[in-house]
């Protein structure tokens, strides 16, 4: 319990609270965008981290990350258009609001709502972080196989009416992933004589894309 109290300390200083602050601002802004997420705000954000120590940097994407989530709301509400896909619950209650113009009041209670469950799952992740720790090393290839399959069913139920083009999207994932060595027998894969593709496509490249 001491660690999370010197870590929070270390947060709330002044100079890493404003990077914070800036952190979740930019997260806001970027989530509030449509097509662009948490995930696409790290992205950019991560060449101008290089600069700065490694806590800070944590800080910063948090912030990012936590303010996207809360940003895709906005959006949600004005414009009917969920900025971040965890926000597309938001549509069906935020906008009928704001078209009664309590757009103020929709918003307000997002904000209250990403406030308090932010502060939920943060405590719930400080005591079950480690136990989660110790229940991901013992992941193997077959509990990876598993959630390979699951999340091919997961494409094929949400997928609708074009199922047979989400299970394209799922297997040309697959595919993009097969691409480098092999990490069991230690042979090139797919990679047609390309040297750069031997370590697979970059994950911050496969996002961009």
């Amino acid at each position: 319990m001491g660690a999370v109290v010197d870590a929070l300390l270390f947060v709330i200083s002044p100079g890493n609270f404003l990077f914070l602050f800036i952190g979740v601002a930019g997260g806001i802004v970027v989530g509030a965008l449509p097509g662009l997420t948490g995930s696409v705000g790290i992205i950019l954000l991560l060449p101008f981290l290089f600069y700065v120590p490694p806590a800070v940097a944590l800080i910063m994407l948090s912030g990012m990350f936590c303010g996207a989530i809360y940003g895709g709301s906005i959006s949600a509400i004005l414009i009917s258009t969920p900025g971040t896909p965890s926000a597309a619950a938001t549509v069906l209650d935020g906008y009928p609001l704001a078209q009664k113009g309590e757009a103020g009041k929709a918003i307000g209670v997002a904000t209250i709502a990403s406030t308090i469950g932010g502060i939920i799952s943060v405590l719930c992740l400080i005591f079950v972080a480690p136990q989660l720790a110790r229940f991901a090393v013992r992941f193997g290839p077959v509990e990876y196989f598993a959630l390979m399959v699951f999340g091919l069913t997961v494409i094929a139920s949400v997928s609708g009416a074009s199922l047979v083009k989400g299970l394209l999207s799922g297997f040309f994932g697959l595919l993009i992933a097969g691409i480098g060595m092999d990490p069991v027998m230690g042979y090139p894969r797919f990679h047609f004589g390309i040297t750069n593709l031997l370590l697979g496509f970059p994950m911050v490249s496969v996002l961009i894309g």
